[in-house]
């Protein structure tokens, strides 16, 4: 045994492991250079400085490194515009303030990705809420994955049908045991919504899909994407916030809906986090395939040890989130109670399944993060219901998150 409690026999199993995931790997590698040089052709297009460093308080008029971070990250997504904000506290809010953005009442929303996340159920009033939108009088509808596609013959004959306003594609997986959607998949069917309604804004969630392909959303004709900067985008340097990028005017009424109409994204203090913006974008193309590499060798060696994985190992990938479907409430508990001992931050705090906000079952998470509830940051969790799935994601480096794995993994053998 050695100081962190992982014994020889599992640690030569991780390395017997990685030899067979060589070329997997490689791959990876080749995409965080590619997707680099993107993030230094941006750095360079807007000529950043360390003026751009600098903080705005009370108003935040005339922040320049603000203004400019917004560019640089619409050029890296392939977006007219952005809105990068410290004032978003979560990926859950930007899709809130985009949601709010843009419906009103009467509109009606449509989600073809099946049921969204958990946290926009009271957003969206699919569980009753005063604030929620159907309060405002949007109307929601859904259309469920078939075979872990979208069902196209049953979204051409709802939009035939209905003028929608807005349609919600939400790419990872979320609580549930369908695949998260590669943009291959999501350019086919905007291309089929494009050939029946030219008008309808198309709403990507794309939070953990960040840098995992070369495309993005707006490549393929999403109208606007939003996203977690203590995700895949922050790099795991950003301490909070979120993103909203595609269309221009789209990004305006966010803005406006963020702050106020008429002041809209002239407005908002940086408070001195510019430079942690930067340097996680910067970053985050490393960061993004230390975390795929962690996914990946939990799937082999999960799999390897007679567990059910989503997706297998050489699957390919469209986020950094894998699923070890346990069918054992009791497994699952080890398994992220493992994650957490694996942490470098409150490594000795015991995770239990608690009643957490906005969702409906007990959760259990481990999250021995830097930032509070980063999942770029290796972190596991899961609700507590059959089948008992551990949902796990990040890894700042590849060489804590193998250390991590393999600590849970040795939890798992008790």
């Amino acid at each position: 045994m050695n100081d962190l409690n992982i014994s020889k026999e599992t640690l030569d199993f991780i390395e017997e492991e990685e030899i067979k995931l060589k070329d997997i790997f490689s791959k990876i590698d080749k995409q965080a250079k590619d997707n680099s040089m993107k993030v230094l052709a941006g750095f360079q297009k807007y000529e950043v400085s360390e003026s751009y460093f600098n903080s705005t308080t009370g108003y935040g008029y005339n922040d320049l490194g603000r203004d400019n971070i917004e560019k640089i990250f619409a050029y890296v997504l392939d977006g007219e515009d952005a809105i990068v904000r410290s004032q978003f506290i979560s990926g859950t809010h930007a899709l809130t303030v985009a949601l709010f953005a843009y419906l009103r009442p009467n509109d009606i929303m449509l989600s073809i990705s099946g049921l969204p996340y958990d946290t926009l159920h009271e957003v969206i009033g699919i569980v009753p809420n005063n604030s929620s939108l159907a309060s405002f009088g949007v109307m929601y509808e859904q259309i469920d994955l078939v075979d872990n596609d979208f069902d196209y013959e049953k979204i051409k004959d709802y939009l035939k049908k209905n003028k929608v306003k807005l349609i919600e594609i939400q790419r990872s997986k979320g609580y549930s045991t369908r695949k998260s959607l590669t943009i291959d998949k999501l350019e086919k069917v905007i291309k089929c919504i494009r050939e029946l309604d030219k008008d309808v804004i198309i709403m990507v969630d794309n939070c953990y899909c960040e840098f995992v392909e070369s495309k993005t959303p707006l490549t393929v004709g999403a109208d606007v994407m939003v996203g977690s900067l203590i995700k895949n985008l922050g790099g795991g340097i950003a301490p909070n916030g979120a993103y909203i990028a595609g269309k221009k005017d789209l990004v305006d009424l966010a803005g406006e809906r963020l702050t106020c109409p008429g002041e809209g994204r002239e407005v908002g203090p940086t408070l001195g986090i510019n430079k942690s913006l930067l340097q996680g974008l910067f970053m985050a193309p490393s960061v993004v395939a230390s975390s795929l590499k962690t996914a990946i060798l939990a799937s082999k060696c999960l799999e390897d040890l007679g567990y059910n994985v989503e997706p297998k190992y050489d699957e390919e990938r469209a986020d950094i989130v894998q699923n070890i479907i346990f069918n054992d409430k009791d497994k699952l508990i080890k398994y992220v109670q493992g994650i957490q001992m694996g942490s470098p931050i409150d490594s000795q705090a015991v995770p239990m399944p608690w009643d957490m906000p906005g969702y409906e079952d007990q959760v259990i998470m481990a999250a021995g993060a830097f930032t509070q509830g980063s999942s770029i940051e290796l972190s596991c969790d899961g609700p507590i219901r059959e089948p008992y799935i551990a949902y796990q994601q990040g890894g700042l480096t590849y060489e804590y998150g193998r250390l991590g794995v393999a600590r849970a993994i040795e939890e798992l053998k008790k």
